[in-house]
């Protein structure tokens, strides 16, 4: 392909949109364009590297015995109303209506239909296991569409479902997809992460998070520096210590701290460290007011308090429900005096000597031992977010870290949660009806492909891998006046197609320094240079975009060197290298 004839717009300044360093290269490089918030028109280099993603994500389930299908982006809702999340899911999905009134959805994700299909078609244990798999467009309505691809109103996702007769047979089918996991993303150049997860809206018993690990990530991931335990920030755990309390023996004080209504104002006005705080925050579970205490410079992380209290919803209460409660404005709740429930994380335990709300305006009390003050009854669970230098849940020597990351994939086993709403059941050998186990699998495909050039990027541009580039290699003509040039180029061109090598040629009369620019810009892995000075020694050149190394070989043997090249890397990303 000849750039001349390709549709390749690079930018020259970065765009105002564009926040982190690959939904800049994106549209720098001429792979994207915007059309509006979170809708995005691949132009053709991009669509090249897109399809290649598809390529490989489609032999890797190919490979690990899936079945492709398609299924419509247009659902009933009726089918979400089965399994309850028409509501549960409500603020992500696009509601429409067709011309009989009847609702119907844009699909986020397939789980219903798929359960729907496997009701209908399978019906015995000898159709049992079955994977299926599509590459779909899906439509989720973000409130804050940003970072490109990375987080888009439509988007392209490889959805996978698996249904088995058991859970023996289901643990199976859920290791093979990880497996395929694993290759895929290595053949795509990415290293990635597999992290324990929370299975979210989904639900299910278990899930992983393959994360691209990024600075730029929006995922915050916790690891032990010691041992495999990884997680995402809202699954982690710590190993539970006990806290070393001051000895305070002095009875509850109430002291007025006018103005003072946040951990730091508070903290700052008492002269009192954030740690020594306890945070009473009001929420409604299942609409039932209770109250949550974490220490004052943790997080309070909102999936391990609804798992804790074993309920379907949970959000913070609204300021009548606080005041009606605790008998005081927002910001100065205390456990002191509550005749709710209480549930506090297990950081607390033995707590005395502490800081908390007053349950009265502008007044908080110093001197709060949980045992001796608080006379509702206290539930412990593990309710706040972990933080690095904590000690590893899993093993006796590690202690946990922070990293970021980008969320690609996503494995989940489901159980029968789909299966029992839809009826999705089969006769086993003895002719008994069971209810069919499941389990789905996701990746981001328009994610992943931006989650590449994130992790595989410097300050010149994209630095492809070569099983995704939109082309292997660029021919670079470096003097277009130059016959000799001209003609050394395009016999280059006509060997590499010969042997099966695709190869963008830059036949562009331009200077040699923007051809060079935005051949670093795009990034293709094999750039060759040919100029009238190198073919005046019998040699072209050869530069591999990742490291720079230059080799220089004769024109006649350009494309068996390339096809050595390419196949060998082909081969170290296979392998893991």
């Amino acid at each position: 392909m000849r750039w001349s004839r390709q549709l390749l717009p690079t930018l020259r300044e970065v765009p105002l949109e564009a926040e982190i360093p690959s939904h800049q290269l994106l549209l720098r490089a001429g792979l994207i364009r915007r059309l509006g918030a979170g809708l995005y028109t691949f132009l053709p280099a991009g669509l090249r590297a897109l399809r290649k993603v598809e390529r490989i994500v489609r032999e890797e389930m190919d490979r690990a015995g899936a079945l492709e299908v398609l299924m419509p982006a247009l659902q009933p809702a009726e089918l979400w109303e089965r399994t309850g999340r028409l509501e549960t899911m409500k603020d992500v999905m696009f509601h429409i209506g067709d011309r009989q009134e009847r609702g119907l959805v844009l699909g986020p994700t397939h789980e219903e239909v798929i359960t729907d299909l496997a009701a209908r078609e399978i019906n015995s244990w000898r159709q049992l296991p079955r994977t299926f798999y599509q590459i779909q467009t899906k439509f989720r309505d973000e409130i804050r569409p940003r970072f490109g691809l990375m987080r888009a109103k439509e988007f392209i996702m490889k959805d996978a479902y698996s249904f088995d007769a058991d859970t023996e047979g289901a643990l199976r089918s859920y290791r093979a997809m990880y497996e395929a996991y694993e290759r895929i993303f290595r053949r795509c150049g990415l290293r990635a992460k597999a992290v324990e997860a929370d299975t979210g809206a989904m639900g299910g018993k278990s899930s992983h998070e393959f994360m691209v690990l990024a600075e730029s990530g929006e995922d915050g991931v916790i690891e032990c520096d010691h041992c495999s335990y990884a997680a995402n920030r809202e699954r982690a755990e710590a190993r539970e210590v006990a806290a070393a309390w001051p000895e305070d023996a002095a009875p509850m004080e109430i002291v007025p701290t006018p103005g003072a209504r946040t951990i730091e104002e508070v903290s700052k006005f008492l002269d009192a460290p954030p740690a020594r705080l306890v945070k009473t925050l009001i929420y409604l579970a299942d609409e039932r007011p209770i109250a949550a205490l974490v220490p004052g410079d943790r997080g309070l992380n909102e999936i391990k308090l609804r798992q804790a209290l074993g309920a379907a919803v949970v959000r913070l209460a609204d300021d009548a429900t606080i005041e009606r409660v605790t008998g005081a404005p927002v910001g100065f709740a205390g456990p002191a005096g509550l005749q709710i429930p209480i549930v506090a994380d297990w950081r607390l335990r033995g707590a005395r000597g502490v800081v908390s709300g007053a349950n009265r305006a502008d007044a908080h009390v110093r001197h709060l031992d949980l045992a001796r003050d608080v006379s509702a009854d206290i539930s412990w669970a593990d309710l706040a977010f972990p933080r690095a230098g904590d000690p590893c849940p899993r093993c006796a020597e590690g202690t946990l870290r922070e990293l970021r990351g980008i969320e690609v994939g996503h494995v989940f086993l489901l159980g029968t949660k789909y299966s029992e709403a839809l009826h999705a059941e089969y006769l086993d050998e003895a002719g008994a009806r069971k209810t069919i186990i499941m389990g789905c699998y996701g990746i981001g495909v328009t994610r992943t492909l931006q989650a590449v050039i994130e992790q595989r990027h410097d300050a010149n541009g994209i630095v492809w891998p070569v099983t995704i580039a939109p082309y292997p290699v660029e021919i670079l003509a470096l003097n277009m006046q130059s016959p000799s040039c001209v003609a050394a180029a395009e016999a280059a061109e006509t060997a590499l197609a010969a042997a099966g090598i695709e190869a963008l040629y830059d036949d562009r009369d331009a200077r040699a320094g923007v051809k060079f620019n935005d051949a670093d810009l795009l990034g293709l892995p094999y750039r060759v240079s040919i100029g009238d000075r190198s073919l005046g020694r019998g040699v072209v050149e050869i530069k591999r975009r990742a490291d720079g190394r230059v080799t220089e070989v004769p024109p006649s043997e350009l494309a068996a060197t390339l096809a050595t090249m390419i196949r060998e890397e082909e081969a170290r990303l296979s392998d893991g290298a």
